[in-house]
């Protein structure tokens, strides 16, 4: 029955994916907690697992992401190099931190976090602005602050990126090359940080706080359902499914707040 969970959880991560182009943590942060919360093994935490699951899928699911923008030559590689060191770092102390706190406050932090974007969503995409991009220092400290809260919150960071870029006048198209590229460094720091920080006495198969048979689930069926999300933006208007996911956030917030 838990290998169906977290099949049906893949597919649905990864049709969003295609669908509206986020990414697949908002969905599968507030799922796999709430599947790891079931069991008393895992319990405990629940949250930790579930951020640490999250970013390890992304090892497999972003990279094909990033091989296609790289192929169409929109990511603006200069400056992930600049963001590169804030990114790494923050996402170590992000594990660090999502260790060293209880589960349920993980979790309320997860859903302000999720309150947030989603009254975004609501309110519309971010307008392109005409800022120049800052030197080094400032942006490797924007690449440190979205990384600590990627990371420890089991997401890309694409939802933070992303408006970053536009702020600075970049087109849409490298604002989103560029924060997927973004997103893997993110991803592998943050899954090394939970694994080496994660202990495996819960009696599941884990590496770390890294939950495998979840992993190997979500990575397979999120193949899946991606292709199906882009199939179905080219029939629908992607503006009703933003605001039926900021709703889907809204109620996730709700309920990761309430406990």
């Amino acid at each position: 029955m838990i290998w169906m969970e977290f099949a049906l959880t893949g597919i649905f991560a990864g049709f969003l994916a295609g669908y509206l182009g986020i990414g697949g943590g908002l969905v599968l942060v507030p799922a796999l907690s709430w599947i790891f919360s079931r069991d008393p093994a895992t319990a405990g935490v629940a949250v930790q697992m579930a951020v640490a699951t999250s970013l390890a899928t992304m090892l497999f699911s972003s990279l094909s992401s990033v091989l296609a923008h790289h192929h169409r030559r929109a990511i603006l590689w200069p400056q992930v190099r600049l963001l590169l060191p804030g990114l790494l770092i923050g996402a170590l102390l992000g594990a660090v931190i999502a260790d060293r706190i209880s589960s349920a406050s993980l979790g309320n932090v997860f859903g302000v976090f999720a309150l947030l974007v989603g009254l975004q969503l609501l309110r519309g995409s971010a307008q392109p602005g005409n800022r120049p991009l800052p030197g080094r220092l400032p942006t490797a400290g924007i690449g440190f602050a979205i990384g600590s809260v990627s990371s420890l919150l089991g997401i890309g960071g694409g939802s933070m990126t992303v408006p970053w870029f536009l702020w600075h006048g970049q087109q849409t198209r490298k604002a989103i090359a560029t924060a997927a590229a973004c997103g893997y460094p993110i991803a592998v720091a943050g899954t090394l940080g939970f694994i080496l920080l994660g202990g495996n006495d819960s009696g599941t198969l884990t590496l770390g706080y890294v939950h495998l048979q979840a992993l190997l689930g979500v990575t397979v069926f999120s193949v899946i359902g991606a292709p199906l999300g882009v199939a179905a933006i080219h029939r629908s208007k992607p503006l009703f499914a933003r605001r039926i996911f900021a709703f889907f956030l809204l109620l996730v917030a709700l309920k990761m707040l309430s406990g």
